[in-house]
C-alpha cells in the first residue's frame, strides 16, 4: 500500500515543503531511501525500525521504499524521522491516514519511540501556514517555539504511539495556545546597567546616539579605560523588540539550533560576541548545507568585536557587504543563500600594539611605523562604514573613587525610544527603521543644510579626507543628534557633533 506524509526542509532560514511517500510491498525485506537523502536521513531506517517495535507497532517485514520529493532537492537532519514512520504505519494500515494530507509532521525518533526536538521548527510552521496546512505535529520539546505562528494548529507528542493514537482520535488532544506578544513584554531586562560606569561622558553619549540610531560605533582607549564594560551596556538602552522583529531573531536561532532551553521566543535584542580568533564562515556563515553565522545570529541587535584589530583583515573585509546590504548571500555549487543580517556593529580596540599611544600616564613605545601597521589592519572602506569612532581616555583618580552613579540605563531609554519614535513617523511610509538605513535620496529629503553647516561639512571633509561615504555617515548621525533633541531641522551644532566623532579615522 503507497501512502503520503508531509514533513519540510530548510533552505537558509526559509523552509520548502516535502513529500515523504511510503510504500509498502511484497518482496525481500528491504528499506529502500531515495530523493537525495543526506548520511542522518539514511540512518533513519534504523531508529524507525526500532522505534516502531517499542512503540507497540508491528514493523511490516516486506520491501519498503521510501521516496522524499521533490527528489532534486537535498534532504538533511533528523526530523524526516517522524514522518518516515508515520508513512510506515499508514502505508501498513496500522494507523489512519485521513489526516495526512492535513498535517506536516516532523520530529527524531529514539530507539524507544520518544520524540527529540528538532532546529528551524519555527521556520516550518511559517511554511506550513503560507502552503495552507491545517496543522504541525511535533515534539512537545518543539510546542510552544512553533505556537508562536498563528492561524495554524499545533500539537505536541512526547511518544510515537501518541501521535498514532491522535490520528485516530484527533479531538483527543487540542491544540497548544501560546501568546507571544504577551511573552515578549514581559521578558525582563537581562543587560547590565549603564548607571555602573564611572565618567566616561562622550563615550556614553556616543552609546546612546548608537542606540537612537542604530549606528556602528568603535570605541578607540588603553587597556582597563573600560572599551568593553561601555559595550556591554548598550542592550540596556537599546528600544525593545516589536514582535515582527522578534520572529525573525527567533527563527534564525531556531535554524541554527539554539533554541532549545529559550522557550518561543528571543524576547531580548541579540548581543553576539565571537572571539578574535573567529573565521570568516563562522562569522558570517556557511558550511556545505549554509547555516548562520555571527552576525545573522546578531540580526536586529548587536555584534560586539573587542579587540577589533586583532582579527584578521580578511574576516574583516566579510563584514563590508552585510554592513552595507543588511543581508549576507552564501553561494554553493548547489544553492545560493540569503541570510538577514541587520545588526548594530560595536568594536573596541587599543590606540597601537602596545596600547598606550595618547595616553596621560603610561608612555607609548610604539615607533610610528609599528602603529601604522596596526592601523593598516582596518581597511579604510570598513572604517567608512563605522559611524561613530569615539576616543576611551583612562578615568581621573577622582572619577574612580566618587560614590555617585551614572545615569540609569531606563533614563536614557526613554530618550532613545522618544527618538526613534520621531524617526519611524518620518519613515512611516518607508521600508526604514532607523537613521542609519538612510540611502542618499532619504538624506537629500531629511537631511538638508543652510549655508553655513554646508561650509563647516565641506571643510571637514577637507581635513579628514573623507570620503563620499563617511560623509553620509556624518548627515545620519547628525540626523539622530536633532532626533535626540527634538529638532525637525538640522543645525549646526548637530553637524559640528558629528563630525567630532570622524576625528579618528585612519589613526595611525
Amino acid at each position: 500500500m503507497l501512502a503520503r506524509v508531509w514533513s519540510a526542509a530548510l533552505v537558509g532560514i526559509d523552509a520548502v515543503k516535502v513529500g515523504v511517500e511510503v510504500d509498502v510491498a511484497n518482496g525481500l525485506p528491504a528499506i529502500v531511501v531515495v530523493g537525495l537523502p543526506d548520511t542522518a536521513v539514511q540512518e533513519s531506517k534504523e531508529r524507525v525500525k526500532t522505534a516502531i517495535k517499542n512503540a507497540g507497532y508491528g514493523f511490516p517485514m516486506r520491501r519498503i521504499v521510501i521516496n522524499l520529493t521533490p527528489a532534486d532537492l537535498r534532504k538533511e537532519g533528523p526530523s524526516f524521522d517522524l514522518p518516515i514512520s508515520i508513512g510506515i504505519l499508514a502505508a501498513s494500515e496500522q494507523v489512519s491516514a485521513t489526516l495526512l494530507e492535513d498535517y506536516l509532521f516532523l520530529g527524531e525518533v529514539s530507539l524507544d519511540g520518544s520524540l527529540r526536538p528538532v532546529a528551524g521548527v519555527l521556520a516550518i510552521a511559517a511554511a506550513a501556514k503560507r502552503l495552507g496546512i491545517s496543522g504541525l505535529v511535533v515534539p512537545s520539546d518543539n510546542v510552544r517555539e512553533a505556537a508562536v505562528v498563528q492561524g495554524i494548529k499545533v500539537y505536541g507528542f512526547k511518544h510515537l504511539s501518541e501521535v498514532g493514537q491522535f490520528l485516530r482520535d484527533p479531538s483527543s488532544i487540542l491544540p497548544a495556545q501560546i501568546d507571544g506578544e504577551a511573552e515578549l513584554t514581559q521578558a525582563p531586562m537581562s543587560a547590565p546597567d549603564l548607571r555602573d560606569v564611572k565618567g566616561q561622558a562622550h563615550a556614553r553619549r556616543a552609546l546612546e546616539i548608537a542606540a537612537a540610531g542604530g549606528h556602528n560605533l568603535v570605541f578607540v582607549g588603553p587597556p582597563g579605560s573600560g572599551k568593553t564594560m561601555l559595550a556591554r551596556r548598550l542592550p540596556s538602552i537599546l528600544p525593545p523588540m516589536a514582535f515582527s522583529e522578534a520572529l525573525e531573531v527567533t527563527q534564525i536561532h531556531s535554524v541554527a539550533g539554539l533554541l532549545k532551553d529559550k522557550g518561543s521566543l528571543v524576547a531580548t535584542r541579540p548581543f553576539r560576541s565571537p572571539h578574535h580568533s573567529a573565521s570568516g564562515p563562522s562569522l558570517v556563515g556557511g558550511g556545505s548545507f549554509p547555516r548562520p553565522g555571527e552576525i545573522s545570529l546578531a540580526h536586529r541587535g548587536i555584534l560586539f568585536l573587542d579587540e577589533l584589530t586583532e582579527f584578521k583583515r580578511d574576516v574583516l573585509e566579510f563584514l563590508r557587504q552585510p554592513l552595507e546590504d543588511g543581508t549576507v548571500t552564501i553561494s554553493r555549487t548547489r544553492q545560493s543563500v540569503s541570510f538577514p543580517a541587520q545588526f548594530t556593529l560595536i568594536a573596541s580596540t587599543n590606540p597601537c600594539p602596545c596600547g598606550y599611544y595618547g595616553d596621560t600616564v603610561q608612555p607609548c613605545t610604539c615607533s610610528p611605523r609599528h602603529r601604522e601597521q596596526y592601523w593598516a589592519r582596518l581597511s579604510g572602506p570598513l572604517m567608512d562604514r563605522i559611524d561613530l569612532q569615539v576616543g576611551v581616555n583612562r578615568l581621573k583618580p577622582e572619577e574612580i573613587t566618587q560614590q555617585t552613579t551614572g545615569e540609569e540605563s531606563a533614563i536614557v531609554r526613554a530618550r532613545v525610544q522618544a527618538a526613534r519614535d520621531r524617526a519611524c513617523d518620518r519613515f512611516q511610509d518607508t521600508p526604514l527603521r532607523c537613521n542609519a538605513e538612510m540611502q542618499s535620496a532619504h538624506l537629500k529629503k531629511w537631511c538638508e543644510l543652510d549655508s553655513a553647516t554646508r561650509m563647516l561639512l565641506e571643510s571637514a571633509i577637507r581635513k579628514l579626507g573623507l570620503s563620499v561615504r563617511a560623509s553620509d555617515r556624518i548627515l545620519k548621525v547628525a540626523r539622530t543628534i536633532a532626533d535626540l533633541a527634538g529638532d525637525e531641522e538640522l543645525q549646526t551644532s548637530h553637524v559640528a557633533e558629528a563630525i567630532q566623532y570622524r576625528t579618528i579615522d585612519r589613526m595611525q
